[in-house]
This record gives C-alpha cells, structure tokens and sequence, in this order.
C-alpha cells in the first residue's frame, strides 16, 4: 500500500510592518549612521556599512550621547552609568538629567555639562578649565545666567 507524503512546510509568512507604519530608529553599530526600522523588527541591517544591529527589547528606554572623546553620538539602554565609544574606545560617564548641571566655558563660551558637586569643569574643545559651585571665581549673577538646572 502507498505511504502518503507529507504535506510541504508553509513558507514562513513574510514580515509586515503595522499598519500605523510606526518606525523606530537606533544607531549603527558599524559606522554610527542614525537607522530607521519598523517597530517589531529584532534587527536592521545598514545600507551604508551592511552591519546588522540588533534592536532592542520593545519597551527598553535608550538616552543618547556624545562621545567626549570623539564626538560621535551614542545609544545607550538608559540606567546605564558608563558608556564606551565604538569609535575610540573611549568610556564615557553616563549621568541622568537630575545628575548634570551646565555652564558656559570661562574662555570659548562652549556650553560644557558637568556632575552636581563638581569644582571645575574642563573645556573638551580649548582645554580651558571653568569653575564652577560656590567656590568660583566668576560672580554669582554670571554663573546663575549660565547654569541651566535640570529639575
């Protein structure tokens, strides 16, 4: 008596964005270009450089960055408390907005941000150190016109 075959396997249904056409982005892990994926996709995959990243849990919270070393724009999962540049390797200091205050260097007048409780802040750009807290040499009119408090 014949044996039946099997029915072949369907082909796995092909991936369709939601209907809304929501979009997400997060950037490359390979040459650090912002990419744009639809919401549900687990990976995307740069035109640029072809290097596949992968997206995020859904619902995972990310904060950005810009690396201190060479000014490359960072992701990172929020909570995290140092982050290191893919680009220079360079580990940089992840604050949260209630962590951070800012000032206007004392020579280039580049907005600098810097952790509460700090003396002085050096300028990335001159190299010029600013201080700051109640020990600064600048007057307290100046320095409440160029700190910013984050609440």
């Amino acid at each position: 008596m014949p044996v039946p075959l099997a029915p072949y396997p369907a082909p796995p249904a092909p991936y369709t964005p939601p209907a809304n056409g929501a979009q997400s982005q997060l950037v490359c892990s390979g040459c650090r270009n912002l990419l744009m994926y639809p919401v549900g996709a687990t990976s995307v995959c740069c035109a640029v450089c072809n290097a596949v990243t992968a997206v995020p849990p859904p619902g995972t919270e990310m904060a950005q960055l810009v690396c201190g070393g060479c000014h490359t724009l960072l992701m990172y999962i929020r909570g995290a408390t140092n982050v290191q540049c893919s680009c220079c390797h360079t580990v940089n200091l992840a604050l949260e907005a209630n962590q951070v205050a800012h000032v206007n260097c004392g020579n280039c007048r580049m907005l600098l941000m810097y952790q509460y409780g700090a003396r002085s802040v050096k300028c990335a750009v001159c190299n010029f150190v600013t201080s700051v807290g109640a020990s600064a040499t600048t007057s307290t009119t100046e320095q409440k016109f160029n700190t910013v408090t984050i609440q």
